[in-house]
């Protein structure tokens, strides 16, 4: 079957037409879902039904599809670049560090995975804005933003060209340089519950232990010169087809088996030592679970980046690691209604929280220095945010307004996290008045909803606590290293339930990791279909693997074994070389869809930048405002498009360990007056009538005195930095922006309105206050009818007008 834009576009076009009629007609059940936004639900159909189509094809059709080319936008700038073998080759070793001896061997060795095609060279793509680029070149500056993205794709497919339309927004949002490599059943998921399944091809499914029995038989019979026996009876021999092309066993009669002979199952299930099989992966064996009172041996692979006997291993999942603590900052952002929601919130709170959430005795076990590590690492701060009944990845609908608000908390959270990582403020566009996120996406029955934040509540009755920041906002201060939300789609932001109330978050450690009856019971349902559907072609695909392996394939010379799965245990000794790239117009379809609200929001910038808003300041805006005459104005322009200054303002470092929500009022007040008492100074993060918690969103506190002499903030007197006139600083901290002139110039100057929180210039001058002074005296009111000052020019003196 043809795999091109021109069928997929067939195959996905009822679909769109579909949804679009069902979305008109049927609005009620969309209420307050994000499904309720038209963009979003024709979204997660179209890439719903791009899945299945792709599930009808093999791996190498779909790998060819996601991998070719396509155009960027000519206001993003792209420069691909080629890792060297250097690079490779540290990467590898420290790869081989990681795994140890015990896992080189369990992964095949250290030589076949570092093999690549002829012709074919790892490359990866710098991503920039264009306008960000020659700004940084007009600098000199060599740029100290870059995000690395990888992404997954399953692990079989995808590329850079693919996701770039991604990549560009978190680059336009941080002003930073995106470095890129991307390796290849709910209903408001678009994942399958049942996992990726393709068309039978000499890449999928891989060979199992029958096949590879079935192969070792052929190459005796071929040394031998004769036949060795088979199966006795037809009945048998059909029997061992049928399990041949399903993939799987099933034992009707599992009460024969010596069940305690089966050590591999979970030892926190009740009775799990006494049932037969394997439910943890592990060398050595072949998975195995009870279903319904049979046993069911699984053969085939599951997933395409791991044999069944390694997808257990911490580096393939994560949740296994001894300890994710000592990572940098972690941003984790889940959909509500994906199929993954329980793994990552449990992941999350294991980062942060190491000691409570550690692997399973058995996987303890497997590794010496494993109970150490646990306790080892410090808690790593993290930002959950779980967005409610958003998809997989939801910002891969980048056009659709959930997905822009996840764009805004990414860029929020990126920005901190680079400020704090290098000490330094970063400057960040403050893209309000150009970024629009609610760009038609909701239907008409939908605009009613779009309330302010704080008169909107959620379907539990919950009221919404803040709204999603964006870069240069401040981020919230870190609670025992999380900071824990719920996020609707219109991006109002909730309390997330405590942990305690959290299912994903009650498993025993000891089911971590190990394979459940439904999970498996949906796999089997879906392979049954798939394997009736592709019988012939997959019985085409064994018999034809089974040719080519009794002829042999090219080795690699030393002890390596690649798993059935991997191109390297399949080299030719003539393998074609990879085929060149050619253009894929249906992905640029999709890409420029994807970068609409970029190229609209970069025009809105340009605009902006070009024609500046003006703001009149009369002689009523302020005390210290100078009027050019008694009902003039003076004018003042800046752009429309502004910038903001991020620091760390040290919201990862207040913590009190052993504080949460479960902590009792009276425990807060001991605490309390035991430090009151005790030499150390009450702590204003614990309960008490009269203590105002640290909030680093509070204003500073600005006071003048009666002399010539500065302003002063928090008792620091704001003074010009002598590298930069116009960088005020107080107490050797810079300002987090930069005054159109130096703090000693008189002239109005509307950006120092920051300094003095009133319209006009900082401080008169000694001549001013007393001409002011004298003015007062004689009884003029202040910004009166007939009272004003007058500029006298180059002098800047003045006179009271009485």
């Amino acid at each position: 079957m043809v795999f091109n834009t021109i069928t997929v576009s067939a195959a996905v076009t009822p679909t769109v037409v579909k949804t679009y009629t069902s979305h008109y007609l049927n609005r009620k059940p969309r209420r307050q879902k994000p499904t309720a936004h038209i963009s979003y639900d024709e979204g997660l159909h179209l890439i719903r039904q791009f899945l299945h189509y792709v599930s009808l094809h093999t791996v190498e059709d779909v790998q060819a599809f996601t991998s070719q080319w396509v155009p960027h936008p000519r206001w993003v700038k792209v420069d691909e670049v080629t890792i060297s073998e250097e690079s490779i080759s540290k990467a590898a070793e420290a790869m081989i560090t990681q795994l140890g001896h015990k896992g080189v061997d369990q992964v095949g060795g250290r030589t076949w995975w570092q093999w690549r095609r002829e012709g074919s060279i790892l490359k990866a793509e710098w991503i920039e804005m264009r306008a960000d680029y020659n700004s940084r070149k007009k600098r000199g500056d060599k740029g100290n933003r870059v995000m690395l993205y990888v992404h997954g794709g399953a692990y079989f497919f995808g590329s850079v060209d693919e996701h770039r339309y991604q990549m560009q927004r978190h680059a336009r949002k941080l002003k930073a340089r995106v470095f890129a490599r991307v390796a290849g059943d709910d209903e408001y998921d678009y994942i399958p519950a049942n996992g990726f399944l393709q068309r039978p091809s000499a890449a999928w499914p891989p060979p199992n232990a029958d096949d590879m029995q079935e192969i070792a038989l052929h190459a005796v019979e071929n040394v031998v010169q004769q036949q060795l026996p088979r199966k006795s009876t037809q009945a048998e021999r059909d029997e061992a087809t049928e399990e041949a092309v399903q993939g799987f066993s099933v034992d009707h009669d599992p009460s024969r088996l010596n069940a305690r002979a089966n050590p591999d199952n979970p030892a926190g299930l009740d009775g799990g030592g006494d049932r037969p099989g394997n439910t943890i992966p592990g060398p050595g064996h072949e998975l195995s679970i009870m279903l319904d009172g049979d046993l069911v041996t699984i053969k085939d692979q599951i997933q395409m980046y791991a044999t069944n006997q390694l997808i257990a291993h911490p580096l393939v999942s994560p949740v296994l690691q001894p300890s994710l603590g000592g990572l940098p900052p972690l941003l984790i952002q889940t959909g509500g209604g994906e199929v993954l929601r329980d793994e990552q919130i449990y992941l999350a709170h294991k980062a942060a929280n190491p000691p409570k959430y550690p692997p399973g005795e058995i996987f303890l076990d497997q590794y010496p220095d494993a109970r150490e590590i646990v306790k080892k690492w410090k808690p790593t701060n993290v930002q959950l945010q779980v967005w409610d009944d958003l998809c997989h990845v939801a910002p891969t609908l980048s056009f659709t307004r959930p997905a822009k608000f996840m764009y805004r908390s990414i860029a929020q959270f990126g920005a901190w996290a680079l400020a704090r990582a290098q000490k330094i403020e970063i400057e960040i566009l403050d893209d309000d008045d150009v970024s629009i996120i609610s760009s038609g996406s909701d239907t008409d029955s939908d605009s009613s909803e779009m309330t302010k934040s704080k008169d909107r509540k959620a379907r539990d009755g919950s009221t919404p606590t803040d709204q999603v920041g964006k870069a240069g906002d401040l981020l919230p201060p870190f609670k025992n290293h999380m900071i824990r939300q719920r996020i609707d789609r219109h991006g109002a932001i909730y309390p997330l339930d405590p942990p305690s109330s959290l299912p994903g978050l009650q498993m025993p450690a000891n089911e971590i990791g190990v394979i459940k009856p439904g999970p498996v019971s949906k796999w089997l349902t879906a392979k049954k279909q798939w394997e009736k559907k592709f019988a012939r072609e997959k019985r085409r695909v064994q018999e034809q693997r089974a040719k080519e392996m009794a002829k042999g394939f090219q080795g690699f010379g030393n002890a390596d074994v690649p798993p059935p799965s991997a191109l390297a245990g399949r080299r030719g000794l003539n393998m074609p070389k990879e085929a060149k790239k050619g253009r894929s117009w249906g992905m640029s379809l999709w890409s420029l869809w994807g970068s609409s609200h970029d190229e609209k929001t970069i025009e809105r910038e340009e605009k902006a930048d070009k024609s500046p808003e003006t703001v009149v300041v009369t002689d009523t805006d302020g005390p210290n405002d100078i009027s050019t005459s008694g009902n003039a104005a003076k004018a003042k322009s800046r752009s429309r498009s502004r910038r903001r200054a991020v620091t760390d303002a040290g919201q990862a470092s207040v913590e009190d360990e052993d504080i949460n929500e479960d902590t009792p009022a009276a425990e807060l007040l001991r605490r309390r007056d035991q430090q009151t008492n005790g030499s150390t100074s009450p702590d204003p993060n614990l309960l008490s009538p009269t203590s105002k918690p640290t909030n680093p969103r509070n204003s500073p506190t600005i006071t003048f005195d009666d002399s010539d002499s500065a302003p002063k903030i928090d008792g620091q007197e704001v003074i010009a930095d002598r590298a930069s006139p116009s960088r005020p600083t107080a107490g050797g901290v810079a300002f987090p922006f930069k005054l159109g002139r130096g703090l000693d110039d008189e002239g109005v100057n509307a950006s120092t309105v920051t300094l003095t929180s009133q319209a006009g210039v900082l401080m008169p001058t000694e001549e001013k206050r007393r001409v002011m002074s004298e003015g007062s005296e004689g009884g003029i009111a202040k910004g009166g009818k007939d009272s004003g000052v007058t500029s006298n020019g180059d002098n800047n003196s003045s006179e009271g007008a009485k």
